[in-house]
């Protein structure tokens, strides 16, 4: 057995590996696809929340790369592979984009291969590390990106796992704090919402069964991550009401991109 294996808990749901499941991935195991079954009868429509981040993810780095000029991300909370994963769209508009993944699951790093097939002009590179080592993320994105330039952060469904208020909005400051202005902040949450109380229902039953355990916040809560930055139109808005191409019905995963 490998020590990526050894990490590798199949005793009990991950949340990385349901997403997988609700993508229609197959990287995930009968206790992930039970757990998501049953969190999908309890709010139906949680399944289309992975897909509606995922389509966001790819709207929102087609305009970084196509309108912002921006040619490097950091992509921390990358998840499992999927289909359009950050280098391939970011890469089809620029080939000499440079992405670098940061994650801390060993079945991501176990997946970590296909994440770094990128074009010849560019570069990938994936950290195994937690978004809590601000500092070791840092310093070792530094041999990729050059942070003299833009960088587009993405956190996508990562900073709900810091369940303290002041230290997730503290990790978001540091990192952006380290880079160059021009740089853009993007990133999504799972949220607390009055029209949406079978999420909590939802987010209950996986925070007994589930790791790890995330933790929702207010539509005005998630807008504090874009402090101090310009916030774009249309702002902090269900991740499938981000500039989409048709109307699409909200989602109780909330987004935003902002500029530094």
């Amino acid at each position: 057995m490998t020590d990526i294996d050894s990490r590798i808990d199949t005793s009990r749901p991950h949340t990385a590996r349901i997403w997988n499941y609700w993508t229609g991935g197959k990287d995930n195991y009968p206790v992930d696809r039970e757990a998501g079954d049953r969190i999908r009868e309890l709010h139906p429509g949680i399944g289309e929340y992975a897909k509606a981040d995922r389509l966001f993810l790819g709207r929102a780095v087609r305009y970084l790369a196509e309108e912002q000029g921006i040619r490097q991300f950091l992509d921390i909370g990358t998840g499992l592979p999927s289909a359009d994963n950050t280098h391939e769209v970011a890469q089809r508009v620029a080939p000499d984009a440079r992405v670098v993944y940061v994650d801390n699951d060993p079945l991501v790093l176990a997946h970590a291969r296909a994440l770094l097939v990128g074009t010849p002009e560019g570069r990938t590179d994936y950290l195994d590390a937690d978004l809590r080592d601000v500092d070791a993320i840092l310093a070792a994105a530094a041999k990729t990106l050059d942070f003299s330039q833009p960088v587009a952060l993405m956190l996508l469904g990562v900073v709900i796992f810091v369940e303290d208020d002041e230290e997730s909005y503290a990790i978001v400051r540091g990192i952006m704090d380290a880079l160059a202005p021009g740089s853009h902040l993007v990133l999504s949450h799972t949220v607390r919402h009055p029209d949406m109380p079978d999420v909590d229902a939802a987010v209950a039953f996986w925070n007994e069964h589930g790791t790890p355990k995330l933790t929702q916040r207010t539509p005005a809560a998630i807008a504090r991550y874009f402090d101090g930055l310009e916030l774009l139109e249309p702002g902090v808005v269900s991740c499938s009401a981000w500039r989409p191409k048709t109307p699409t019905p909200d989602v109780a995963m909330y987004a935003g991109v902002g500029r530094k």
